[in-house]
């Protein structure tokens, strides 16, 4: 078994993959200041979970956007399953073109995203990440990462919304009965939800008119599941998609 660890800057998915199939997924909160041991404990009690065994573990791949806390987790894994722990960045081999003005500063969750939709998808291809930040990659019809687009995050925007009002109350994200609020709640949800919907729509509608062509749409990311249903153009999902990538990944640089 192979252990992907993906470390985003609200949340750390990690998954073990075996053959081209994936063994398990789960997500905990990126914690800055954790210990080595600290995050080795979270794995030991998901293998706990899943029952699953260190032993299985014959080598690991990370991504990560919080550089300050790579090395940390990455001697977690290495205390933990004691395996050989590949660091997705510059060098690594992906099988795509980056056509980006540094492909070194490409954060690595974009090339890991971009190598599982080129692997998994017809192109052309918008692959919508829904985190801390929502991020919009294209992927033209030769399979070549041309470019990307960044907006702030749903969390990010109502926190924002939040800490800048003195009387807006904090809420969950899920979706309101009806798009017109009635009180302040649901007035809320209905602006954040469906306007970062509105947005992917008008985005995808206009990579669409520069590319000249009809694009496949996925999305991914924590916030996915909640916001897809709302759009109106047709939105693949898959919650898996950055484990995929980081699969292809460690076999091509194995």
């Amino acid at each position: 078994m192979i252990l992907a660890v993906d470390i985003g800057n609200t949340n750390i998915v990690i998954g073990g993959f075996e053959k081209q199939q994936i063994l398990f997924c789960e997500r905990f909160q990126t914690n800055h200041k954790a210990t080595s041991l600290e995050y080795a404990a979270i794995f030991k009690i998901t293998f706990e979970i899943h029952r699953l065994d260190k032993s299985q573990v014959q080598g690991a791949i990370i991504s990560s956007v919080v550089p300050s806390i790579t090395h940390t987790v990455k001697e977690a894994v290495e205390k933990y399953a004691g395996a050989r722990v590949l660091v997705v960045g510059p060098g690594i081999k992906t099988g795509i073109r980056i056509q980006a003005d540094n492909p070194a500063q490409l954060g690595s969750d974009l090339v890991v995203g971009a190598v599982a939709g080129a692997a998994y998808y017809p192109v052309p291809l918008i692959l919508v990440d829904m985190g801390t930040a929502t991020t919009v990659s294209v992927i033209d019809a030769s399979r070549a990462f041309i470019g990307k687009l960044i907006l702030p995050g749903v969390g990010v925007s109502l926190d924002a919304l939040i800490s800048r009002t003195s009387q807006l109350p904090k809420i969950s994200l899920e979706p309101p009965k009806k798009l017109i609020g009635t009180n302040t709640i649901d007035s809320i949800k209905g602006g954040i939800l469906y306007g970062t919907a509105g947005a992917i729509d008008g985005l995808i509608d206009r990579i669409q008119e520069e590319l000249g062509a009809p694009c496949t749409v996925v999305a991914t990311g924590g916030l996915a599941k909640v916001i897809t249903p709302l759009c109106r153009n047709s939105i693949l999902l898959d919650e898996e998609l950055l484990l995929k990538g980081l699969m292809l990944l460690y076999e091509r640089n194995s």
